[in-house]
């Protein structure tokens, strides 16, 4: 193994260690779509593999997925064909009209300061049509007011690939000055290779600190809770209403950009 990133360079890899072959969080998605009347127009921003923009695309929506990393935007265009996958950056993007933006798995905790965040609020504002939505999964940072269970010992797995066997030891702290959930995950293998460490790290956001940036930028929320959702336990079924607390580890967000 090498440095780099182990998952996001490795996007076989990824989907190895996080199958998702009932493609929950992008039915998740389609449904909250649906539910609020969502256009045809997607705007999948993060999409990593492509799973989740493919299966919109099938769903019968126009899908463009966008991320950072060129090897996920080759392996979705290669594996999961039909959206428009493009290179963006989710602290400011100019990608045409949509209808919707969706940002699932936490991928809008990656705005780390505030004005990466204004930077994403004012691209999705700009980006959508009128009366536009915009659909969130995340972390949920008030979770970690008074719970330590995430944090008090170091979450272990492993999985086979190919024929190798992957080991990761994951530990996050929260560091409060920066606000942000730090995380370091050591990867280890069958082959004799040196241990690789990989750091990485998400913004911790409150759920009124979030309805205060929408409201800002334009943004009527529509819902904002924990669960039930594609990574909550037990998880989203169809048919399932939102919920109404905001207590849990994960958050789920959809908001309409005002139509004045």
């Amino acid at each position: 193994m090498t440095g780099g990133n182990l998952l996001t360079d490795h996007p076989a890899l990824y989907e190895a260690r996080f199958p998702d072959p009932g493609r929950l969080a992008a039915r998740w998605t389609e449904d909250c779509l649906r539910r609020h009347g969502a256009g045809p127009r997607v705007l999948d921003m993060g999409c990593g593999p492509g799973r989740d923009a493919a299966h919109l695309h099938g769903a019968g929506r126009t899908v463009t997925g966008a991320d950072l990393s060129e090897a996920m935007l080759a392996h979705a265009r290669a594996h999961h064909p039909g959206p428009r996958y493009v290179h963006a950056d989710l602290h400011g993007f100019d990608l045409g009209s949509f209808d919707a933006v969706v940002c699932l798995d936490s991928s809008l905790l990656y705005c780390h300061t505030n004005d990466q965040l204004d930077g994403f609020l004012a691209s999705c504002r700009h980006a959508l049509a009128p009366g536009g939505l915009l659909v969130a999964e995340l972390r949920n940072g008030a979770y970690f007011l008074g719970r330590t269970d995430l944090l008090d010992r170091p979450a272990v797995d492993a999985f086979t690939w190919q024929g190798r066997t992957y080991r990761s030891r994951t530990t996050l702290t929260v560091d409060r000055a920066a606000q942000l959930l730090r995380r370091t995950r050591v990867w280890t293998t069958d082959d004799g290779s040196p241990p690789v460490p990989q750091h990485s790290a998400w913004r911790l956001l409150f759920p009124h600190e979030l309805r205060h940036f929408l409201a800002a930028h334009g943004f009527e929320v529509l819902e904002l809770h924990d669960g039930p959702g594609p990574r909550t336990e037990p998880p989203w079924r169809a048919g399932e209403p939102p919920g109404a607390t905001a207590d849990g580890d994960r958050l789920h967000l959809v908001a309409r950009l005002h139509t004045h």
